[in-house]
């Protein structure tokens, strides 16, 4: 059992947070990409097409690699660090993060956020709540130093494959002709350029690199994964979320996509992260065994009776608030259920991202 001496951080479990979704509604690149005309109708295309390389397996290719996909479109509608930053600025923090931070690292918690977003954005975000940069895992970007080394060839290809995008791929229906297009422009025709070199430099922190990340924090911190907690929503932590599942610990899909969920034990739709409270402080008092025992009794009795003494405050004070009631969070054992009962979670978790996340939530 885990120790809930908070003074005694060493034998406490660690927490891992992707950002976009459990931390920030805000898909940081969609929006950035919308600054070119037509910026929308170009990410969701390349979006759907990083959902077929995943789906498929294609070698090499990891979940979130679309924040790599997108950056020559970036660099040709001449996009700057600056304007990323400033898209940034307008995001929001989900209700209820800049609560459970403070009260998960005053408990003890080692708290890190593993992310796709480009740097940018990951750290504008973390520092708004409190989680130093040593402790966020995100995608580098240097788009002023990439900008410098491209030319006149580069940029004809760009828009020859931007009017493909626009004129036979949107909107995103016809996998078959998006593999096909775009197969051909990333991995043909970019590969000799300038700016295939460049495109090469990329990690995207996403899929198997969001397990190495994770497993870098882990010893970090000292830590098995029996004894951590992850949370995620898409297609980019799927492989973050079994990898903890498998080994014993917590993974949360936080109003997820049909990508992560059936990847999680415990789905959590709500649109307050300090109902994540009830999983932690459970974690806490008897790992595993005592979160999965939480959410059954939520399950059966609703969240509202299944409150007692051990509930924490933040929890409660938000039961006993009026926006709580506009959206009813919703938790469930997923570990074992069948196919049926997964699809109708996936559907309450449907509703809820796109209340919490506007256009973004239809993205994988």
């Amino acid at each position: 059992m885990l120790r809930s001496n908070s003074s005694i951080a060493k034998n406490m479990p660690m927490i891992c947070f992707d950002l976009e979704g459990p931390l920030s509604p805000q898909d940081n690149a969609y929006d950035v990409l919308a600054l070119a005309e037509n910026g929308h109708k170009i990410f969701e295309v390349i979006s759907r097409y990083d959902d077929i390389l995943t789906l498929e397996s294609r070698e090499d290719y990891e979940p979130g690699d679309t924040l790599k996909l997108i950056v020559p479109f970036l660099i040709y509608h001449g996009i700057s660090e600056n304007e990323i930053r400033e898209v940034s600025s307008r995001a929001k923090i989900v209700s209820g993060v800049k609560e459970i931070i403070p009260a998960l690292k005053e408990e003890g918690w080692n708290v890190y956020v593993i992310s796709t977003s480009y740097q940018q954005h990951a750290y504008n975000i973390c520092e708004q709540i409190g989680i130093s940069r040593e402790n966020v895992a995100c995608t580098r970007l240097e788009l002023e130093r990439y900008r410098e080394n491209v030319g006149e060839e580069d940029f004809s290809l760009i828009k020859e494959v931007e009017d493909k995008i626009l004129n036979e791929l949107y909107p995103p229906t016809d996998d078959g002709r998006i593999k096909e297009v775009l197969d051909d422009f990333f991995f043909k025709k970019l590969k000799d350029t300038r700016i295939g070199k460049i495109f090469d430099e990329i990690s995207v922190v996403g899929g198997q690199r969001k397990v190495d990340a994770l497993m870098k924090f882990a010893k970090k911190a000292g830590k098995k994964l029996d004894e951590t907690v992850v949370v995620g929503d898409s297609i980019t932590d799927y492989k973050m979320l079994e990898k903890v599942k498998q080994n014993g610990g917590i993974a949360v899909a936080f109003n997820g996509n049909e990508y992560a969920i059936p990847h999680g034990n415990i789905a959590m739709a709500t649109p307050d992260q300090r109902t994540l409270l009830l999983i932690t402080s459970a974690f806490i008092r008897g790992g595993k065994k005592e979160v999965i025992k939480t959410i059954e009794n939520v399950e059966q009795f609703g969240l509202e009776k299944a409150l007692n003494e051990k509930t924490p405050k933040l929890v409660k004070d938000l039961l006993e608030s009026e926006k709580i009631k506009i959206k009813q969070p919703q938790f469930h054992n997923v570990e074992g259920i069948n196919k049926k009962k997964i699809e109708e979670i996936i559907k309450m978790h449907k509703d809820m991202r796109s209340y919490m996340r506007g256009e973004a939530g239809k993205l994988g």
